[in-house]
């Protein structure tokens, strides 16, 4: 696993690519407008939207990752799709590794859901993460390539935190009301990442987040509390309706939570920040 190639190089890429950098891979990162700050990776220039720019690309035998979302609207990943078709043939990579979205299980009322529960999507992005998804799983079996879902909860982390949404004095859903929902710390889902790169069979699906079910509201609580703002003021459901924008809504209005045996047992992973706490605390130490 001396080739590591990265789609979408944003904070999670930078993360693993530094991970990979520390064992003496040679890495690729891939993006419209790529900016590299370590010259010992090697940027590359591409569209995913644009199928003409991505021809000759230094796949073969890779591990790949990838990071890029999806487009705004329609019902597929156009660009994931061109990304396949762009690595056909020759340029067959070792494994792909893709972040998807617990999203596209659905709302399950706060009800536990493992790799095995059938997904149902209910909002477009989760769809076009499904349809994703699925598009790779098929691409996978006919090229004979292995590939990983990692179906991840909200990702927090430095940088990543609500602060200025603190500082605002807006609203949180009240406690009581709020429903579970999941998360993991960026560098723990980095060090799940480069995991997957040793997983067993050939097309795994894992669920990811630490090991602490909470609820949006709590997260925003803790972050106030850890940062030393302002706890923001709680509200009803019929107040949220006003208040809340409707992305914020359909977030609160989707609930499960995730099972996490799976990663554990089959990728031997342990994370560096299970609970909120230990996460908020090494997030505002680094800021």
């Amino acid at each position: 696993m001396n080739r590591v190639f990265i789609v979408g190089y944003g904070d999670i890429g930078q993360r693993v690519a530094q991970r990979w950098l520390q064992t003496d891979a040679e890495v690729f990162a891939l993006g419209r407008n790529v900016d590299v700050a370590d010259s010992a990776i090697t940027p590359l220039r591409a569209d995913l939207d644009r199928p003409q720019t991505l021809a000759d690309l230094p796949t073969q035998a890779a591990v790949i990752y990838y990071f890029a979302p999806p487009p705004a609207e329609g019902e597929r990943d156009t660009r994931l799709e061109n990304f396949l078709g762009a690595v056909s043939g020759a340029a067959l990579p070792r494994r792909i590794i893709y972040i998807s979205t617990s999203g596209v299980y659905g709302d399950r009322r706060g009800a536990w859901v493992t790799e095995a529960t059938a997904p149902q999507p209910d909002t477009p992005r989760a769809q076009r993460r499904l349809a994703a998804e699925l598009a790779l799983q098929t691409w996978a079996k006919r090229y004979d390539v292995p590939c990983v879902i990692l179906r991840v909860g909200g990702i927090y982390g430095p940088g990543r935190l609500p602060l200025e949404r603190l500082r605002q004095g807006l609203p949180v859903l009240r406690r009581d009301l709020a429903p579970p929902t999941n998360r993991i710390h960026a560098d723990d889902l980095a060090h799940i990442c480069q995991a997957a790169a040793a997983a067993p069979g050939m097309r795994p699906i894992y669920n990811v987040c630490d090991d602490q079910a909470s609820t949006m509201s709590d997260y925003f609580i803790a972050v106030a509390e850890h940062a030393g703002l302002p706890r923001p003021r709680e509200i009803d459901w019929q107040q949220a309706e006003a208040e809340f924008s409707p992305t914020m809504l359909s977030y609160l209005r989707e609930s499960r939570r995730m099972d996490t045996s799976k990663l554990h047992r089959e990728l031997d992973v342990e994370l560096r920040y299970p609970r909120l706490e230990q996460g908020l605390a090494a997030c505002l130490a680094e800021s």
